[in-house]
């Protein structure tokens, strides 16, 4: 029997990258995923590759009716939730002398804002023993020029996923992080203006890599699949660096 069978995920930012590999990874474990994002044509192609465990939301999680709706249409999906993973985020570049407030409101309401309070929303939801996954980074241990913001938006979901896990563990939930490293996905690529940019882009982060390459986003699925299974019971309030060493070689 596969370890998600009967189960219920919801998948945030599920249309692309880490996130989509998660919510394929989840359904073939049996569960029925809900995923969300903003773009609905990008939403019906997840679907598609997924197949019928899957649902699709149009969903900002920096948008509170958005998650209000996502909520209702899990609500009436009528098996609650076991697992959630909080993914959806992102950042860009930015010096210290550049930031703008602009800059800072976009990666805190995205990255903190959205996956504080796509958490509240689903909470009422969520079954006993269910399993709550926040999307880090190794950033949030390391340094990075020209990325401060983003770093101190993912060490803020290192903190969360302690403070709930010790907030949650009365009702049997538990809460983790995944700490990816450099993964090839489209929001990575994405941060440089042009192609060869991006060629060049891929290339830096690999080469710090102990295992001298990039991870893939089903890497990083693998470990989503792990924390919302049984198989991590006697795991809370940790987080797992899935980053080829990088944090810690």
């Amino acid at each position: 029997m596969s370890t998600l069978t009967d189960k219920t995920a919801l998948v945030t930012g599920a249309t692309s990258g880490i996130g989509l590999a998660a919510a394929r990874k989840l359904a073939a474990e049996g569960a029925h995923v809900f995923l969300t994002g903003r773009r609905q044509a990008a939403l019906d192609d997840a679907v598609a590759a997924i197949g019928p465990r899957a649902t699709a939301i149009r969903a900002d999680v920096a948008d509170a009716a958005d998650l209000e709706r996502m909520a209702a249409t899990i609500r009436e999906h009528g098996a609650g939730l076991d697992v959630v993973f909080a993914n959806a985020g992102g950042g860009e570049f930015a010096a210290l002398g550049g930031i703008t407030w602009e800059h800072y409101a976009d990666t805190f309401n995205t990255n903190v804002g959205g996956t504080l309070f796509t958490v509240q929303t689903v909470l009422p939801l969520l079954n006993r023993g269910a399993s709550i996954i926040l999307t880090s980074s190794n950033i949030d241990v390391k340094g990075a020029a020209s990325f401060s913001v983003y770093a101190a938006s993912k060490a803020a979901l290192r903190s969360f996923a302690r403070s709930w896990s010790a907030e949650l563990v009365g009702r049997g939930i538990r809460v983790n992080s995944i700490a990816p490293g450099p993964i090839a996905t489209p929001g990575l690529s994405g941060l440089a203006p042009d192609p060869e940019a991006a060629e060049q882009l891929l290339k830096g982060p690999a080469s710090g890599v102990p295992m001298d390459r990039l991870g893939t986003p089903d890497e990083i699925a693998d470990a989503v699949v792990f924390l919302a299974s049984a198989t991590s019971s006697y795991m809370t309030g940790a987080e797992i660096y899935v980053d080829g060493g990088a944090s810690q070689v």
